[in-house]
């Protein structure tokens, strides 16, 4: 445990000692001792700013289109890759969906402009061959959203499968053994056996995405976000990146993270208490 628990102090609760700046008219010269305080003038500013709305509404956007649709497919691939008897075809599977997960956003995002661009794309190409007009798949708003959302479950999908995996392993077998007697399909055993013996799981991942509503990722939507979809891809990371380094405006960065932390605290606190009201275990 020396190593986990060495990485929680130095990266989670160390950095909590900079939450201070949120508070201050902070100077990168004086320091956070240094700084004067401005108490809650940080966040009158952030909270006075349109852009600040529209930041918030992307991100909890994305993030419960990505709950509704993400959330679900490592579950679903779990359960097929469980029925799978071919020993060998069933590691193989698990490898190649496993592997977009240490694709570097980067390179995903090169690989969804050479599929997806309007001029030059190997989807738009072939559309255009068939003698259809070419898609603004990365141009138009709605179009963005769908390959937005199709690329985060590529690329998560399949890792995503492991924690439902071991879950699944825990299952008592003689449960689909009287299933059998019983006459019970696959879809039966599913169902009835399957789904309900990685429900606590499933609650506990629920949990701990919603605890993350407020939180999104950088690269992603900074990759693959363009001027002309920026209503959408304009989200609290980029906002952050932009007001904190661009524009070295620390403290209101900073404010902006802090008051991110603290919504997703309340999802935390929230979830799990709806889940132990419908008898769940809960993280606590």
């Amino acid at each position: 445990m020396i190593l986990p628990i060495a990485y929680f102090i130095l990266f989670k609760y160390v950095p909590m000692y900079g939450a201070a700046i949120a508070f201050q008219d902070y100077n990168i010269f004086k320091g956070v001792t240094g700084s004067e305080w401005v108490g809650f003038d940080n966040f009158r500013e952030l909270f006075a700013m349109s852009q600040f709305y529209t930041v918030v509404r992307n991100t909890l956007i994305l993030n419960l289109l990505d709950l509704i649709f993400s959330f679900p497919a490592p579950i679903i691939l779990a359960i097929l890759l469980n029925e799978l008897r071919v020993v060998w075809f069933k590691k193989v599977a698990q490898t190649v969906l496993y592997l977009p997960h240490f694709i570097s956003w980067i390179i995903i995002g090169g690989l969804v402009y050479q599929m997806f661009a309007t001029k030059n794309g190997l989807i738009n190409n072939f559309i255009e061959s068939i003698g259809l007009p070419a898609v603004p798949f990365l141009t138009e708003k709605t179009n963005w959203l769908f390959v937005y959302l199709g690329t985060g479950i590529w690329q998560s999908a399949g890792w995503g499968t492991i924690i439902y995996l071991a879950a699944l392993t825990g299952i008592n077998k003689e449960l689909y053994e009287a299933s059998d007697v019983d006459g019970a399909g696959r879809w039966k055993k599913i169902w009835h056996i399957t789904l309900p013996g990685i429900r606590s799981t499933i609650v506990v991942m629920l949990i701990m995405q919603l605890g993350h509503i407020m939180t999104i990722g950088f690269e992603r939507p900074f990759v693959m976000g363009n001027t002309l979809v920026m209503d959408y891809a304009e989200v609290i990371s980029t906002f952050v990146y932009k007001a904190g380094l661009k524009s070295a405006q620390f403290s209101l960065a900073t404010a902006m993270g802090l008051f991110q932390a603290l919504v997703g605290l309340v999802f935390v606190v929230g979830a799990n208490a709806i889940a132990k009201k419908f008898g769940e275990e809960g993280l606590w």
